[in-house]
Protein backbone atom coordinates (compact mmCIF):
# COMPACT_ATOMS: atom_id res chain seq x y z
CA UNK A 1 0.00 0.00 0.00
CA UNK A 2 1.35 3.58 -1.19
CA UNK A 3 2.05 5.77 1.94
CA UNK A 4 0.20 9.30 2.60
CA UNK A 5 3.27 10.99 1.50
CA UNK A 6 3.51 8.87 -2.24
CA UNK A 7 -0.25 9.13 -2.94
CA UNK A 8 0.26 13.12 -2.58
CA UNK A 9 2.59 12.18 -5.55
CA UNK A 10 0.26 10.90 -8.09
CA UNK A 11 -0.29 11.64 -11.04
CA UNK A 12 2.51 12.80 -13.04
CA UNK A 13 1.11 13.41 -16.23
CA UNK A 14 -1.65 16.25 -14.53
CA UNK A 15 -1.76 19.85 -16.31
CA UNK A 16 -0.56 21.97 -13.77
CA UNK A 17 2.73 22.93 -12.78
CA UNK A 18 3.53 21.85 -8.87
CA UNK A 19 6.07 23.16 -6.23
CA UNK A 20 6.87 22.35 -2.81
CA UNK A 21 4.37 23.50 -0.07
CA UNK A 22 6.79 24.45 2.20
CA UNK A 23 10.93 25.18 2.22
CA UNK A 24 13.29 22.21 3.49
CA UNK A 25 17.08 22.16 4.07
CA UNK A 26 20.12 19.68 3.87
CA UNK A 27 23.63 19.61 3.64
CA UNK A 28 26.84 17.10 2.91
CA UNK A 29 30.10 17.25 1.23
CA UNK A 30 30.60 17.12 -2.74
CA UNK A 31 31.85 13.97 -4.30
CA UNK A 32 34.08 15.95 -6.74
CA UNK A 33 34.92 19.10 -4.91
CA UNK A 34 34.84 17.39 -0.87
CA UNK A 35 33.35 20.28 0.40
CA UNK A 36 30.44 20.99 2.39
CA UNK A 37 27.52 22.64 1.23
CA UNK A 38 23.67 23.53 2.86
CA UNK A 39 20.89 23.66 0.43
CA UNK A 40 18.09 25.63 1.31
CA UNK A 41 15.10 24.56 -1.07
CA UNK A 42 12.15 26.95 -1.45
CA UNK A 43 9.30 27.05 -3.14
CA UNK A 44 8.73 29.20 -6.48
CA UNK A 45 6.34 30.99 -8.85
CA UNK A 46 4.88 29.09 -11.63
CA UNK A 47 6.89 29.08 -14.69
CA UNK A 48 9.81 30.26 -12.77
CA UNK A 49 11.46 26.73 -13.26
CA UNK A 50 14.35 24.97 -11.50
CA UNK A 51 17.04 27.44 -10.24
CA UNK A 52 20.22 27.35 -7.71
CA UNK A 53 21.46 30.63 -6.00
CA UNK A 54 24.76 30.70 -4.84
CA UNK A 55 24.03 32.65 -1.79
CA UNK A 56 27.98 32.15 -0.67
CA UNK A 57 28.89 34.37 -3.66
CA UNK A 58 28.19 38.82 -3.57
CA UNK A 59 25.05 39.44 -5.46
CA UNK A 60 23.78 35.83 -4.52
CA UNK A 61 23.56 34.92 -8.83
CA UNK A 62 21.37 32.45 -10.30
CA UNK A 63 21.88 30.23 -12.46
CA UNK A 64 18.63 28.20 -14.21
CA UNK A 65 18.44 24.62 -14.69
CA UNK A 66 19.07 24.78 -18.32
CA UNK A 67 20.32 22.69 -20.95
CA UNK A 68 21.88 26.01 -22.42
CA UNK A 69 23.95 26.24 -19.49
CA UNK A 70 25.61 22.92 -18.97
CA UNK A 71 30.12 23.13 -19.31
CA UNK A 72 30.80 19.93 -18.00
CA UNK A 73 29.60 16.45 -17.87
CA UNK A 74 32.98 15.05 -16.16
CA UNK A 75 31.30 12.41 -13.85
CA UNK A 76 28.54 14.51 -13.30
CA UNK A 77 26.64 17.37 -14.88
CA UNK A 78 27.59 20.90 -14.49
CA UNK A 79 26.38 24.36 -14.98
CA UNK A 80 27.72 27.53 -14.96
CA UNK A 81 26.68 31.33 -15.66
CA UNK A 82 29.47 33.96 -16.59
CA UNK A 83 32.17 32.04 -14.24
CA UNK A 84 29.71 30.86 -11.43
CA UNK A 85 28.83 27.26 -11.77
CA UNK A 86 27.06 24.59 -9.72
CA UNK A 87 28.14 20.66 -10.17
CA UNK A 88 26.58 17.33 -9.94
CA UNK A 89 23.20 18.31 -10.11
CA UNK A 90 21.81 15.26 -11.29
CA UNK A 91 20.73 13.32 -8.41
CA UNK A 92 18.75 16.51 -7.13
CA UNK A 93 17.44 17.38 -10.42
CA UNK A 94 16.36 13.69 -10.62
CA UNK A 95 14.37 13.67 -7.73
CA UNK A 96 12.53 16.80 -8.44
CA UNK A 97 11.57 15.63 -11.58
CA UNK A 98 10.68 11.94 -10.13
CA UNK A 99 8.37 13.88 -7.22
CA UNK A 100 6.70 15.68 -9.73
CA UNK A 101 7.90 19.29 -9.14
CA UNK A 102 8.28 22.25 -11.98
CA UNK A 103 9.25 25.32 -9.90
CA UNK A 104 11.85 25.97 -6.87
CA UNK A 105 14.88 27.69 -5.87
CA UNK A 106 17.59 26.20 -4.31
CA UNK A 107 20.05 28.17 -2.60
CA UNK A 108 23.61 26.49 -1.87
CA UNK A 109 26.70 27.95 -0.05
CA UNK A 110 28.72 25.98 -2.12
CA UNK A 111 30.09 24.99 -5.46
CA UNK A 112 28.53 21.46 -5.51
CA UNK A 113 25.26 19.52 -4.83
CA UNK A 114 25.99 17.33 -1.55
CA UNK A 115 27.09 13.42 -2.71
CA UNK A 116 25.00 12.76 0.57
CA UNK A 117 24.47 8.86 0.14
CA UNK A 118 25.02 8.31 -3.66
CA UNK A 119 21.37 8.17 -4.49
CA UNK A 120 18.60 11.24 -4.78
CA UNK A 121 16.69 9.14 -1.82
CA UNK A 122 17.40 11.56 0.29
CA UNK A 123 16.02 14.13 -1.72
CA UNK A 124 13.43 12.30 -2.60
CA UNK A 125 12.11 12.04 1.32
CA UNK A 126 12.45 15.70 2.23
CA UNK A 127 10.49 16.75 -1.11
CA UNK A 128 7.54 14.30 0.07
CA UNK A 129 7.54 14.98 3.71
CA UNK A 130 7.87 19.08 2.96
CA UNK A 131 4.67 18.29 0.44
CA UNK A 132 3.65 19.13 -3.39
CA UNK A 133 1.25 22.15 -4.14
CA UNK A 134 -0.38 21.89 -7.30
CA UNK A 135 -0.08 25.29 -8.82
CA UNK A 136 -2.73 27.47 -10.98
CA UNK A 137 -0.51 27.10 -14.25
CA UNK A 138 -0.55 24.93 -17.17
CA UNK A 139 2.20 22.58 -17.64
CA UNK A 140 3.91 22.83 -21.19
CA UNK A 141 4.81 19.41 -22.71
CA UNK A 142 7.96 18.44 -25.66
CA UNK A 143 5.60 15.90 -27.31
CA UNK A 144 7.71 13.94 -29.35
CA UNK A 145 5.61 12.90 -32.63
CA UNK A 146 8.62 11.31 -34.41
CA UNK A 147 11.91 9.66 -33.57
CA UNK A 148 14.59 12.18 -32.03
CA UNK A 149 18.00 9.99 -31.90
CA UNK A 150 21.45 10.62 -30.62
CA UNK A 151 24.31 7.72 -31.61
CA UNK A 152 27.82 7.69 -30.50
CA UNK A 153 28.93 5.13 -32.60
CA UNK A 154 32.53 4.78 -31.33
CA UNK A 155 31.12 3.88 -27.69
CA UNK A 156 28.55 2.16 -29.35
CA UNK A 157 26.09 4.62 -27.11
CA UNK A 158 22.65 5.13 -28.17
CA UNK A 159 19.56 7.30 -27.00
CA UNK A 160 16.11 7.55 -28.98
CA UNK A 161 13.15 9.08 -27.85
CA UNK A 162 9.84 8.00 -29.61
CA UNK A 163 5.99 8.91 -29.35
CA UNK A 164 3.98 8.29 -26.05
CA UNK A 165 1.29 9.34 -24.17
CA UNK A 166 3.15 9.64 -20.95
CA UNK A 167 7.00 9.12 -20.39
CA UNK A 168 8.62 5.99 -19.56
CA UNK A 169 12.54 5.49 -19.42
CA UNK A 170 14.28 1.86 -20.62
CA UNK A 171 17.98 1.95 -19.67
CA UNK A 172 21.00 -0.60 -21.19
CA UNK A 173 24.57 -0.72 -19.34
CA UNK A 174 27.20 -3.26 -20.94
CA UNK A 175 30.43 -2.57 -18.98
CA UNK A 176 33.73 -5.03 -20.39
CA UNK A 177 33.58 -6.34 -16.68
CA UNK A 178 33.50 -9.66 -15.55
CA UNK A 179 31.95 -8.54 -12.21
CA UNK A 180 29.33 -6.08 -14.02
CA UNK A 181 28.35 -6.78 -17.42
CA UNK A 182 24.58 -6.39 -19.36
CA UNK A 183 22.18 -4.74 -16.92
CA UNK A 184 18.54 -3.38 -18.10
CA UNK A 185 16.26 -0.83 -16.15
CA UNK A 186 12.64 0.31 -17.03
CA UNK A 187 10.42 2.79 -15.29
CA UNK A 188 6.77 3.10 -17.05
CA UNK A 189 5.16 4.71 -14.32
CA UNK A 190 6.95 7.92 -12.62
CA UNK A 191 4.81 6.82 -9.25
CA UNK A 192 7.00 4.64 -9.12
CA UNK A 193 10.30 6.32 -8.45
CA UNK A 194 10.45 6.97 -5.16
CA UNK A 195 9.90 3.18 -4.72
CA UNK A 196 11.99 1.49 -7.86
CA UNK A 197 14.88 4.11 -8.71
CA UNK A 198 15.71 7.01 -6.23
CA UNK A 199 17.71 4.51 -3.95
CA UNK A 200 20.20 3.56 -6.36
CA UNK A 201 23.53 4.45 -5.72
CA UNK A 202 26.39 5.59 -7.99
CA UNK A 203 28.93 3.54 -8.35
CA UNK A 204 32.94 3.45 -9.95
CA UNK A 205 35.08 0.36 -10.17
CA UNK A 206 37.54 0.38 -8.04
CA UNK A 207 40.81 0.60 -10.75
CA UNK A 208 39.14 3.90 -11.98
CA UNK A 209 39.66 5.30 -8.38
CA UNK A 210 43.53 6.85 -8.81
CA UNK A 211 42.73 8.14 -11.96
CA UNK A 212 39.95 9.79 -11.00
CA UNK A 213 41.68 11.44 -7.57
CA UNK A 214 44.88 12.44 -10.34
CA UNK A 215 41.76 14.45 -12.37
CA UNK A 216 40.88 16.67 -8.67
CA UNK A 217 37.56 14.13 -9.18
CA UNK A 218 35.95 11.95 -5.91
CA UNK A 219 38.01 14.53 -3.32
CA UNK A 220 34.76 13.62 -1.14
CA UNK A 221 34.13 9.98 -1.88
CA UNK A 222 33.36 7.76 0.56
CA UNK A 223 32.27 4.29 0.91
CA UNK A 224 29.71 5.40 2.65
CA UNK A 225 28.46 6.95 -0.72
CA UNK A 226 29.12 4.83 -3.39
CA UNK A 227 29.31 1.25 -4.88
CA UNK A 228 33.13 0.46 -5.48
CA UNK A 229 33.07 -2.34 -8.04
CA UNK A 230 36.11 -4.92 -7.97
CA UNK A 231 36.24 -6.76 -10.96
CA UNK A 232 40.21 -7.08 -11.68
CA UNK A 233 42.75 -8.83 -9.60
CA UNK A 234 44.55 -6.59 -7.01
CA UNK A 235 46.94 -6.74 -5.00
CA UNK A 236 47.49 -5.99 -1.23
CA UNK A 237 49.93 -3.18 -2.49
CA UNK A 238 48.01 -1.41 -4.89
CA UNK A 239 44.92 -1.25 -2.03
CA UNK A 240 47.13 0.39 0.59
CA UNK A 241 48.27 2.44 -2.12
CA UNK A 242 44.53 3.76 -2.75
CA UNK A 243 44.28 3.91 0.73
CA UNK A 244 46.76 6.56 1.48
CA UNK A 245 46.33 8.40 -1.42
CA UNK A 246 42.56 8.77 0.02
CA UNK A 247 43.57 8.57 3.69
CA UNK A 248 41.46 5.89 5.17
CA UNK A 249 42.38 3.16 7.09
CA UNK A 250 44.20 0.03 5.42
CA UNK A 251 42.05 -3.30 5.02
CA UNK A 252 43.66 -6.07 5.95
CA UNK A 253 41.88 -8.85 3.96
CA UNK A 254 42.24 -8.00 -0.37
CA UNK A 255 39.33 -7.95 -1.35
CA UNK A 256 38.32 -10.18 -4.40
CA UNK A 257 35.72 -9.94 -7.08
CA UNK A 258 32.38 -7.92 -6.24
CA UNK A 259 31.86 -4.91 -3.82
CA UNK A 260 34.51 -3.45 -2.01
CA UNK A 261 32.47 -2.02 0.67
CA UNK A 262 30.09 -4.87 1.47
CA UNK A 263 27.11 -3.25 0.91
CA UNK A 264 23.98 -4.95 0.21
CA UNK A 265 21.78 -3.59 -3.07
CA UNK A 266 18.61 -2.11 -2.81
CA UNK A 267 17.92 -3.89 -6.16
CA UNK A 268 19.75 -6.97 -8.37
CA UNK A 269 20.41 -4.29 -11.51
CA UNK A 270 21.04 -1.14 -9.07
CA UNK A 271 23.98 0.41 -11.53
CA UNK A 272 21.19 0.07 -14.43
CA UNK A 273 18.71 1.60 -12.08
CA UNK A 274 20.92 4.45 -11.04
CA UNK A 275 22.23 4.74 -14.89
CA UNK A 276 17.92 5.88 -15.34
CA UNK A 277 18.53 7.99 -12.18
CA UNK A 278 20.77 10.30 -13.86
CA UNK A 279 19.55 10.13 -17.56
CA UNK A 280 16.11 11.57 -16.07
CA UNK A 281 18.35 14.42 -14.25
CA UNK A 282 20.11 15.35 -17.13
CA UNK A 283 16.64 15.45 -18.98
CA UNK A 284 14.83 17.75 -16.32
CA UNK A 285 17.72 20.36 -17.95
CA UNK A 286 15.13 20.72 -20.72
CA UNK A 287 12.60 22.56 -18.45
CA UNK A 288 9.79 21.33 -19.72
CA UNK A 289 8.16 17.59 -19.50
CA UNK A 290 8.23 15.07 -22.06
CA UNK A 291 5.93 12.70 -23.35
CA UNK A 292 7.91 10.17 -24.77
CA UNK A 293 9.35 6.59 -24.56
CA UNK A 294 13.10 6.65 -24.29
CA UNK A 295 15.64 3.78 -24.75
CA UNK A 296 18.74 4.13 -23.85
CA UNK A 297 21.51 2.04 -24.45
CA UNK A 298 25.26 2.87 -22.55
CA UNK A 299 23.98 6.47 -21.25
CA UNK A 300 26.44 8.63 -19.53
CA UNK A 301 26.14 12.98 -18.62
CA UNK A 302 27.88 13.70 -22.01
CA UNK A 303 25.78 11.52 -24.23
CA UNK A 304 22.87 12.55 -22.25
CA UNK A 305 23.29 16.36 -22.62
CA UNK A 306 24.01 15.59 -26.67
CA UNK A 307 20.58 14.06 -26.55
CA UNK A 308 18.81 16.47 -24.39
CA UNK A 309 20.22 19.32 -26.89
CA UNK A 310 18.87 17.32 -29.74
CA UNK A 311 15.67 16.94 -28.24
CA UNK A 312 15.52 21.12 -26.95
CA UNK A 313 15.96 21.57 -30.38
CA UNK A 314 13.43 19.44 -32.10
CA UNK A 315 10.78 21.28 -29.45
CA UNK A 316 12.12 24.64 -30.88
CA UNK A 317 11.09 23.82 -34.35
CA UNK A 318 7.99 21.98 -33.70
CA UNK A 319 6.90 25.05 -31.53
CA UNK A 320 7.08 27.30 -34.51
CA UNK A 321 5.26 24.96 -36.37
CA UNK A 322 2.64 25.00 -34.13
CA UNK A 323 2.79 28.49 -33.80
CA UNK A 324 -0.97 30.17 -34.28
CA UNK A 325 0.07 32.84 -36.50
CA UNK A 326 2.65 33.22 -39.43
CA UNK A 327 4.31 36.68 -39.75
CA UNK A 328 7.05 38.08 -42.47
CA UNK A 329 8.53 41.65 -41.37
CA UNK A 330 8.68 41.61 -45.21
CA UNK A 331 5.35 41.45 -46.21
CA UNK A 332 2.97 44.46 -46.50
CA UNK A 333 0.63 44.58 -43.96
CA UNK A 334 -3.52 43.99 -44.67
CA UNK A 335 -3.79 46.89 -42.81
CA UNK A 336 -1.20 49.42 -42.14
CA UNK A 337 -1.59 52.62 -38.89
CA UNK A 338 -3.41 54.32 -41.40
CA UNK A 339 -6.20 52.14 -42.23
CA UNK A 340 -6.43 51.33 -38.30
CA UNK A 341 -6.56 55.05 -37.58
CA UNK A 342 -9.85 55.10 -39.68
CA UNK A 343 -11.38 51.98 -37.58
CA UNK A 344 -10.51 52.81 -34.59
CA UNK A 345 -10.85 56.09 -32.55
CA UNK A 346 -7.59 55.80 -30.88
CA UNK A 347 -4.68 58.07 -31.83
CA UNK A 348 -1.11 58.07 -30.77
CA UNK A 349 0.30 57.77 -28.05
CA UNK A 350 -2.70 55.48 -26.95
CA UNK A 351 -3.22 54.25 -30.70
CA UNK A 352 -1.34 50.42 -29.30
CA UNK A 353 -0.92 48.54 -32.54
CA UNK A 354 1.05 48.94 -35.72
CA UNK A 355 -0.76 46.76 -38.63
CA UNK A 356 -2.86 44.06 -38.84
CA UNK A 357 -1.31 41.18 -40.92
CA UNK A 358 -4.28 38.56 -41.10
CA UNK A 359 -8.48 38.96 -40.62
CA UNK A 360 -11.14 37.02 -40.93
CA UNK A 361 -14.74 36.44 -40.11
CA UNK A 362 -13.85 34.44 -36.90
CA UNK A 363 -10.12 35.89 -36.03
CA UNK A 364 -7.62 38.73 -36.84
CA UNK A 365 -3.75 38.57 -35.91
CA UNK A 366 -2.23 42.49 -35.08
CA UNK A 367 1.13 43.49 -34.53
CA UNK A 368 2.83 45.87 -32.14
CA UNK A 369 6.88 47.09 -32.35
CA UNK A 370 7.61 47.36 -28.91
CA UNK A 371 10.81 50.48 -29.15
CA UNK A 372 12.36 52.26 -26.25
CA UNK A 373 10.63 55.60 -27.49
CA UNK A 374 7.31 54.55 -26.32
CA UNK A 375 5.91 57.35 -24.08
CA UNK A 376 5.61 54.85 -21.02
CA UNK A 377 8.98 53.68 -20.92
CA UNK A 378 9.56 56.83 -19.19
CA UNK A 379 8.10 56.32 -15.84
CA UNK A 380 7.84 52.50 -15.58
CA UNK A 381 10.68 50.78 -14.53
CA UNK A 382 12.81 53.77 -16.89
CA UNK A 383 15.90 51.56 -15.40
CA UNK A 384 14.73 48.42 -16.30
CA UNK A 385 11.89 48.92 -18.81
CA UNK A 386 8.61 46.57 -19.12
CA UNK A 387 5.76 47.54 -21.05
CA UNK A 388 2.56 47.69 -18.44
CA UNK A 389 0.04 44.34 -18.70
CA UNK A 390 -2.79 46.78 -18.57
CA UNK A 391 -1.08 48.38 -22.13
CA UNK A 392 -0.65 44.55 -23.11
CA UNK A 393 -4.58 44.03 -22.57
CA UNK A 394 -5.29 47.74 -24.18
CA UNK A 395 -3.26 46.52 -27.79
CA UNK A 396 -4.90 42.84 -27.46
CA UNK A 397 -8.34 44.72 -26.75
CA UNK A 398 -7.90 47.48 -29.81
CA UNK A 399 -6.66 43.99 -32.09
CA UNK A 400 -9.95 42.87 -30.96
CA UNK A 401 -12.34 45.57 -32.03
CA UNK A 402 -10.51 45.62 -35.73
CA UNK A 403 -12.34 42.09 -35.83
CA UNK A 404 -15.56 43.35 -34.54
CA UNK A 405 -15.18 46.05 -36.84
CA UNK A 406 -14.81 44.18 -39.93
CA UNK A 407 -18.00 42.63 -39.64
CA UNK A 408 -20.19 46.00 -39.94
CA UNK A 409 -20.89 47.30 -43.40
CA UNK A 410 -19.91 50.30 -42.19
CA UNK A 411 -17.49 50.20 -39.87
CA UNK A 412 -16.70 53.78 -39.70
CA UNK A 413 -20.01 54.71 -37.85
CA UNK A 414 -19.42 52.11 -34.60
CA UNK A 415 -17.27 51.97 -32.18
CA UNK A 416 -16.34 49.20 -29.67
CA UNK A 417 -16.79 49.38 -26.16
CA UNK A 418 -15.11 46.76 -23.84
CA UNK A 419 -17.75 45.44 -21.13
CA UNK A 420 -15.51 42.58 -19.15
CA UNK A 421 -11.83 41.27 -19.27
CA UNK A 422 -11.76 38.13 -17.55
CA UNK A 423 -9.02 35.63 -16.86
CA UNK A 424 -5.91 37.63 -18.03
CA UNK A 425 -2.48 35.99 -17.08
CA UNK A 426 0.68 37.83 -18.02
CA UNK A 427 3.70 34.64 -18.76
CA UNK A 428 6.52 37.12 -19.51
CA UNK A 429 7.61 40.38 -19.50
CA UNK A 430 7.75 42.54 -22.86
CA UNK A 431 10.78 44.78 -23.51
CA UNK A 432 11.84 47.17 -25.38
CA UNK A 433 13.04 45.37 -29.01
CA UNK A 434 10.46 43.12 -28.93
CA UNK A 435 7.83 42.81 -31.41
CA UNK A 436 4.16 41.58 -30.29
CA UNK A 437 1.73 39.68 -32.11
CA UNK A 438 -1.82 39.45 -30.89
CA UNK A 439 -4.20 36.95 -32.03
CA UNK A 440 -8.15 37.52 -31.09
CA UNK A 441 -10.54 35.23 -32.12
CA UNK A 442 -14.30 34.78 -31.47
CA UNK A 443 -15.81 32.24 -28.87
CA UNK A 444 -19.01 32.51 -30.29
CA UNK A 445 -21.21 34.56 -33.04
CA UNK A 446 -21.87 38.00 -32.06
CA UNK A 447 -25.16 38.72 -30.82
CA UNK A 448 -27.26 41.81 -30.21
CA UNK A 449 -24.01 43.66 -30.79
CA UNK A 450 -22.54 41.84 -27.64
CA UNK A 451 -19.05 40.05 -29.15
CA UNK A 452 -16.38 37.50 -27.16
CA UNK A 453 -13.46 36.72 -28.03
CA UNK A 454 -10.48 34.53 -26.68
CA UNK A 455 -6.99 36.95 -26.98
CA UNK A 456 -3.00 35.76 -26.50
CA UNK A 457 -0.36 37.84 -27.41
CA UNK A 458 3.24 36.47 -28.45
CA UNK A 459 6.81 37.52 -28.48
CA UNK A 460 8.48 34.92 -31.02
CA UNK A 461 7.08 31.67 -29.46
CA UNK A 462 6.43 32.74 -26.55
CA UNK A 463 2.80 33.31 -25.16
CA UNK A 464 3.34 36.45 -22.81
CA UNK A 465 -0.25 37.16 -22.16
CA UNK A 466 -4.02 35.93 -22.44
CA UNK A 467 -7.38 37.03 -21.47
CA UNK A 468 -10.81 36.67 -22.86
CA UNK A 469 -12.67 40.24 -23.77
CA UNK A 470 -16.55 41.03 -23.89
CA UNK A 471 -16.98 44.00 -25.72
CA UNK A 472 -20.63 45.61 -27.63
CA UNK A 473 -20.65 47.27 -30.53
CA UNK A 474 -22.11 50.46 -30.48
CA UNK A 475 -23.07 53.39 -33.72
CA UNK A 476 -21.64 56.33 -33.11
CA UNK A 477 -23.08 58.20 -36.52
CA UNK A 478 -25.80 58.69 -38.32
Amino acid sequence: MPSEREKDNKNFMDLNQKTLAKPFTLNGKGLHSGKDATLNILPSEPNTGIAFQRVDIEGEPIIKANINNVISTQRGTTIQKEDINIATIEHLLSALWGTGIDNVIIQIDGPEVPILDGSSQPFVDKILDAGITVQDAPREFIEITEPVVFRDEDNDIELIAIPDDDFKLNVLIDYDSSYLANQFAALDNLDLYAKEISKARTFVFLHELETLYNNNLIRGGELENAIVIVDKETSKKEIDHLADLFNKPKLDVVPQYGILNNLDLYYPNEPARHKLLDLLGDLTLLGKRMKAKVFATRPGHSANIEFAKKIYEYHKIQKKKKLPYTYDPSKTPLMDVNAIKKLLPHRPPFLLIDKIISISDKEVIGVKNVTMNEYFFVGHFPDEPVMPGVLQIEAMAQTGGILILNGVEDPENYSTYFLKIDNVKFKRKVVPGDTLIFKLELVSPVRRGIAVMKGQAYVNENLVAQGEFTAQISKTKA
